[in-house]
């Protein structure tokens, strides 16, 4: 792989070249707000990353446990960052597991058309009095 390293790169460069966050700062400001744990550790964007660590990462609903598998401060295309990193098979159920959930949800409003007229709202105060 172009621009891999075998030295240490900060967790907020990896994440960013890993192409879990689109910017670096919006990568440091996870990391500064707790959504992402190294070793189930809490870190500071400086920390450093090395191969083997075991990251979670709190991405809106999304939570993902990555074993880093490679290293690089460069941004490149998504099949090489793909490599830097290896899903654990458990965050890959979860993460389908939530998936299938969305799926099958029904919202609630989704049945009601519009708000219910003057007469309609008169039947269901009569319903709710009796």
């Amino acid at each position: 792989m172009k621009h891999q390293t075998d030295t240490p790169v900060r967790i907020d460069k990896w994440l960013w070249a890993a192409r879990f966050f689109k910017t670096r700062s919006l990568a440091t400001k996870a990391i500064e707000l707790g959504r992402v744990l190294q070793n189930e550790q809490r870190v500071k964007p400086a920390h450093m990353v090395k191969l083997n660590d075991v990251l979670e990462i709190h991405h809106g609903e999304q939570v993902s446990t990555v074993i880093v598998k490679g290293l690089s401060e460069v941004r490149g295309p998504a099949p090489v960052a793909q490599q830097l990193y290896e899903e654990t098979a458990a965050s890959q159920q979860k993460r389908q597991q939530r998936a299938e959930n969305r799926r099958l949800f029904v919202e609630p409003s989704v049945h009601i058309s519009s708000r219910p007229t003057k007469k309609q709202r008169r039947a269901l105060d009569h319903l709710n009095f009796d």
